[in-house]
């Protein structure tokens, strides 16, 4: 074997020992940025909600005020809401995703895809319209449907938040409830898709 092969063959190996070495230490060095970009990102205020959670008012003169069962009345105008973290009071309004409408229904119409995640009438959903982001806070008063303002979307909230009328084409996010000693809570994280359909 030549001299040249066997440099070849001796380099070979120590070059790529040398840029594996550069590589695994420059992921090293760059861990601690890594966490803490990923740590800021991870906002106690964006989180989605979660079981347990409560709820406040998102507007008006109660706002962040605590929301109960008897605020949420049947036939009355749903009630815009953000969750709130019980034990540390983080309120989780950093994302307009976060925003729950409360509406109180007949639980003798209530679907029975819906009734799980109902509590004593109280069903919530993402306000967070499915068609363009706009919040879901309007109320048809003569056929209890939700409405989103903007482009006159219709939700059923005894059905699962079902698209009524379009344009949107997608129904709310759903959210699980129930209430413990008096309280209103989620009983869990949102149930189906978040946001706005693709594309718009």
């Amino acid at each position: 074997m030549s001299d040249e092969c066997k440099a070849c063959r001796c380099a070979a190996p120590r070059l790529e020992r040398r840029t594996l070495f550069k590589t695994v230490l420059g992921g090293l060095m760059a861990l601690p940025f890594a966490d803490a970009a990923i740590a800021q990102g991870r906002s106690p205020a964006k989180a989605r909600p979660r079981k347990g959670d409560r709820f406040v008012f998102a507007l008006g003169e109660r706002q962040d005020e605590l929301v109960a069962p008897a605020d949420v009345q049947p036939g009355a105008t749903p009630v815009l809401t953000y969750p709130i973290d019980p034990q540390t009071q983080v309120i989780r309004n950093g994302s307009r995703i976060n925003q729950v409408v409360l509406v109180r229904v007949d639980p003798e119409q209530i679907a029975d895809n819906t009734r799980r995640y109902a509590a004593d009438g109280i069903v919530a959903y993402s306000a967070f319209c499915t068609h363009r982001g706009c919040p879901v806070m309007g109320w048809q008063v003569e056929t209890r449907m939700l409405k989103c303002p903007c482009h006159n979307s219709e939700f059923d909230p005894r059905d699962g938040a079902r698209v009524i009328l379009g344009p949107a084409k997608r129904r709310l996010a759903a959210l699980p409830l129930h209430i413990v000693d008096g309280v209103l809570m989620a009983a869990g994280g949102f149930k189906g898709r978040l946001g706005m359909k693709p594309g718009y």
